[in-house]
């Protein structure tokens, strides 16, 4: 059962009444992430989740994770493009903590000048480890190249130019526009009643700064033509991403690019799965991912190979994607693609965590809840002839884009590929 109140300032709650559950799951969601950061701010949003964990006027960082694991629960955060998550997971009798800690965090952050310098140690040490994980920076490479001059282009977790020059006036300012009541989601999954979790967060609501969300500045348009981007790098492999901008979560082709992404190469059964790596042997782990903006998209084929097998795989996988343009997938293939989106979906929704994470995406992405039950029958609606349209609309040489950290030292020929 899912329920929400809108309390006069603008916060949300909204939460999962789940009986069977012994676990509770809090998230206080913001509507804000790498999207609304000016260049200058680049990497601001990820820097302050980690500095709200670094004491308040009550608790000290030390506090503050002893409160949660004290109880047996733990505690967490994440910032991608659109949006920041703070959440925490405990036996359900415990939600009153939960809620007092996150709130804390989230409302009375003392952004004391010595933790910021030494979270910024921490936060360039973390992007270091990022640029030493090529399977991890070639994705930044392929934002670069999918999105130029645009923030979906710039790595989330900001440079090291912006890191060292960020300082406590952007971050109180920061904080005063983008952190108010009407940019915020409070997510409960749990062995809880709707009433109970409106009541404890009303005592809280009087401290929230009043606000609206600020709008997202609208993704530039595709470049129109394919292209390629190399990192040579003295690695033992190369890593490569091969990418689409694809749809955004309003469009309504979402749902056959959903099954189009499965058919393609989301798991072991996809079709680059079995043609790559089971009948080729040509990488350990081959893979695909669809991801949806407000207005935008991207689809990514990713490997790590063994250099000299780059262009064959490439083919391989260019090949699969004009397959999907000219022939719509069977009807048992579209089946086994549906029959897992909607066995995953199910799966997800015993988990308190992940329930709480759906709930939340759902209202602060979308401002509404599309109820389970429609979900899967929207679903079910697809037809291989929709997959096939999506595929054309999507898979186009135009809309190619090829990032590779590699020990080669020249691209020649890829272009070739990827535009076939």
């Amino acid at each position: 059962m899912h329920h929400q109140t809108l309390l006069p300032n603008g916060l949300r709650v909204v939460s999962a009444e789940l009986p069977h559950a012994a676990s509770v799951a809090v998230g206080i969601w913001v509507g804000v992430g790498g999207r609304h950061e000016p260049a200058a701010l680049g990497g601001i949003s990820h820097f302050i989740e980690h500095l709200l964990f670094k004491g308040t006027r009550r608790r000290t960082a030390g506090m503050i994770s002893e409160a949660v694991e004290g109880v047996g629960g733990y505690l967490n955060a994440f910032t991608d493009e659109e949006h920041t998550c703070f959440y925490a997971r405990a036996h359900a009798t415990r939600f009153p903590v939960l809620l007092d800690v996150l709130l804390d965090m989230f409302l009375e952050s003392r952004l004391d000048p010595v933790e910021i310098d030494k979270e910024r140690t921490v936060i360039l040490d973390e992007l270091a480890m990022y640029r030493d994980q090529p399977a991890d920076l070639v994705h930044d490479v392929l934002n670069a190249v999918q999105f130029p001059g645009d923030p979906l282009g710039r790595p989330v977790i900001g440079t090291r130019a912006t890191l060292r020059r960020l300082g406590r006036a952007d971050f109180t300012r920061y904080l005063r526009t983008h952190y108010v009541s009407g940019a915020t989601v409070i997510a409960v999954a749990g062995n809880l009643r709707h009433e109970e979790v409106v009541r404890r967060v009303r005592r809280f609501s009087r401290h929230f700064r009043t606000g609206v969300r600020p709008q997202i500045p609208p993704a530039r348009p595709p470049r129109g033509k394919p292209a390629v981007k190399l990192l040579s790098k003295a690695n033992e492999q190369t890593n490569f991403g091969l990418g689409v901008r694809a749809a955004s979560r309003h469009d309504p082709r979402r749902h056959a690019l959903r099954l189009l992404n499965v058919i393609l190469g989301e798991n072991m059964s996809s079709r680059l799965f079995q043609v790559v790596r089971e009948e080729h042997g040509l990488t350990y782990n081959i893979q695909s991912s669809l991801t949806t903006w407000e207005d935008t998209g991207d689809i990514v084929v990713s490997a790590g190979l063994d250099t000299a097998e780059l262009e064959r795989t490439l083919r391989l996988i260019v090949g699969e994607m004009n397959r999907l343009r000219e022939h719509a997938p069977s009807k048992a293939e579209v089946r086994r693609a549906r029959d897992y989106v909607l066995g995953q979906f199910d799966l997800s929704l015993e988990s308190t965590e992940h329930h709480m994470m759906w709930l939340g995406e759902q209202w602060v992405n979308l401002g509404s809840l599309t109820p389970p039950e429609e979900i899967r029958r929207r679903i079910s609606a697809v037809t291989p002839g929709e997959i096939r349209s999506a595929a054309r609309d999507f898979l186009a040489p135009h809309l190619r884009s090829l990032a590779l950290v590699s020990p080669r030292k020249h691209d020649r020929g890829l272009l070739d590929i990827v535009a076939a």
